[in-house]
């Protein structure tokens, strides 16, 4: 009986390969993954005014304020989104809320992540009863 044996498997370097490729896109993940969970609170404070009944009556100060208490309790950071960013639209005769920012996140030396975030919402005229 002449049985030839053979190995299967990967070698310690191709392992330690492996290994920095699952890292790096690890890493990178855990860099990530807060930025977008933020973004998630915007666009749920964003949504939730929009939602709130004569939204559409109130003023660009009055709605950026609430809109700011709205971040706090969505655990969205100070800082994160400029007052500036915050803008109401009329898009086919409708007042919009618009929310644009950009979040630059620094990754690894002198390579750095520009994201880009928008969100919509058009404000509610429907006064409450």
């Amino acid at each position: 009986m002449n049985s030839k044996r053979t190995q299967s498997g990967i070698t310690f370097i191709g392992f330690l390969f492996l290994l920095a490729v699952i890292g790096f896109f690890a890493y990178m993940g855990m860099i990530l993954f807060p930025v977008y969970s933020e973004y998630s609170g915007v666009s749920k404070a964003v949504e939730t005014l929009a939602k709130e009944p004569s939204s559409a009556d109130k003023t660009l100060d009055a709605l950026r304020s609430e809109l700011m208490f709205k971040f706090s309790l969505q655990y969205v950071s100070d800082g994160s989104v400029p007052v500036q960013a915050i803008r109401v639209l009329t898009v086919n005769g409708l007042k919009t809320l618009d929310v644009a920012y950009e979040r630059r996140i620094h990754f690894i030396s002198n390579i750095d992540f520009a994201i880009s975030f928008h969100k919509t919402a058009t404000l509610s005229h429907v006064s409450s009863p």
